[in-house]
């Protein structure tokens, strides 16, 4: 697995689901479990079955968060250009065609949240705003056609 570029926000993040899983579902599903088998004959009884599947879905999400913390890379703020667009910058541009102005923060795949409007890196409009400047102006290829920003403001 190729390594994963988090914040330190996203690298807790993901920990504490991993801390949660570990713990309480896995206690929660041991429990449907023990309910389960004690209602009789394994073959067909579906409640068994169900708990079955939802263990196998939380030991295979638990695996997969194991995964990317241990390839995980903190981002050093520090040492990053903060005149640049890179990941972990909150950037504000606006819309040249309809002068709407957006902030999003870039992120790694594994952190985008659009609610938070946190963008993952590898989005069309990540990917066209990656390492360009206050000023500069952008073209992102989408489904409807090409949009133009400019970027107006770069924060760390």
């Amino acid at each position: 697995m190729a390594k994963i570029f988090l914040t330190r926000e996203g690298y807790e993040k993901l920990r504490e689901e991993l801390n949660f899983l570990r713990t309480v579902k896995r206690m929660e599903i041991a429990k449907h479990l023990e309910h389960a088998r004690s209602m009789g004959d394994l073959r067909e009884n579906a409640e068994y079955d169900s708990a079955k599947d939802a263990q196998a879905h939380l030991e295979k999400r638990i695996s997969e968060l194991e995964n990317k913390l241990g390839n995980a890379s903190l981002i050093d703020e520090e040492a990053i250009d903060k005149d640049r667009v890179l990941i972990g910058a909150k950037v504000t541009i606006m819309d040249l065609e309809t002068k709407e102005e957006c902030i999003y923060t870039l992120v790694s795949q594994e952190e985008a949240d659009f609610s938070q409007n946190k963008i993952s890196i590898s989005s069309p409009v990540g990917k066209a705003l990656l390492g360009h400047r206050v000023d500069e102006a952008v073209e992102v290829k989408i489904p409807k056609g090409t949009v133009r920003y400019k970027i107006l403001k770069i924060e760390r």
